[in-house]
C-alpha cells in the first residue's frame, strides 16, 4: 500500500513517464531501488539494534513513523490538487542516464516515508534467533519487487493520465484516496 500511494518516487516515476518516457525512466528506477534497498537495510539493522537493548525506544520510534504516515496523508488529501505537467518534455530529453540513476537514487533515500515506512514495519519481521541474512534478503526482495512494479505502474500510466490529471479536480480526488491510504496505513503501522 505505501509503495502504491503517490510519494517522492512515485510522482517522480509518474512525471518521468509523462516527459521522458517509460525506457529512459527505468535509469531512473535502477537508482531508486538501489536507494529503498539501502534504506531498507539500515533502518531493519539499525532498529533492529534499538529494538533488542531499547525496546520503549523501538515503539517511539513505531509511533513516530506511523504519525508521520498519518500527517502525510492528511497533507496529501488537503492537497490543492496541482502537478505541473511539461507535455513535451523537451528540457529532459537529454538527461544522461547516469543523471537519472542517481536522481532516483537520491529521490529514494532522502524520502522521509520510505524511511518512516521501513523504521516502522520491518524490524518486527526479523526474528533474532533465526539468521539474519535470510530474512533481509527476502524482505528486500519482497520490497524491490514491491516497488519496481509500482514504478513500472506509475511510469507506464504517466502518459494516459497526463490528459486525465490536467485536470485539477481530478487530481484532488487521487490525492484524496491516497491520503487515506497513507493515513490507514500510518495507523496500523503505530497500532499493528
Amino acid at each position: 500500500m505505501v509503495s502504491f500511494t503517490p510519494g517522492m518516487c512515485m510522482t517522480l516515476a509518474l512525471t518521468m513517464g509523462m516527459t521522458i518516457g517509460v525506457r529512459k525512466t527505468f535509469y531512473m528506477m535502477w537508482g531508486e531501488l538501489l536507494g529503498v534497498a539501502l534504506v531498507s537495510v539500515a533502518a531493519v539493522c539499525g532498529v533492529a539494534a534499538v529494538m533488542l537493548k531499547y525496546p520503549s525506544i523501538f515503539l517511539l520510534l513505531k509511533y513516530l513513523g506511523g504519525g508521520y504516515l498519518v500527517y502525510l496523508g492528511i497533507q496529501m488529501g488537503c492537497s490543492r490538487g496541482k502537478i505541473p505537467l511539461d507535455s513535451d518534455g523537451s528540457h529532459l530529453k537529454n538527461i544522461s542516464p547516469k543523471t537519472l540513476m542517481v536522481q532516483g537514487f537520491v529521490t529514494a533515500i532522502a524520502n522521509p516515508k520510505g524511511w518512516a515506512f521501513m523504521i516502522s514495519l520491518l524490524p518486527p519481521f526479523i526474528t533474532p534467533s533465526k539468521p539474519f541474512l535470510p530474512q533481509i534478503t527476502i524482505l528486500v526482495l519482497i520490497i524491490l519487487t514491491t516497488e519496481f512494479l509500482c514504478l513500472v505502474l506509475y511510469s507506464n500510466g504517466g502518459r494516459t493520465l497526463s490528459r486525465f490529471l490536467e485536470k485539477q479536480g481530478n487530481l484532488r480526488i487521487l490525492n484524496g484516496v491516497s491520503g487515506l491510504l497513507m493515513a490507514g496505513v500510518g495507523i496500523w503501522l503505530a497500532f499493528g
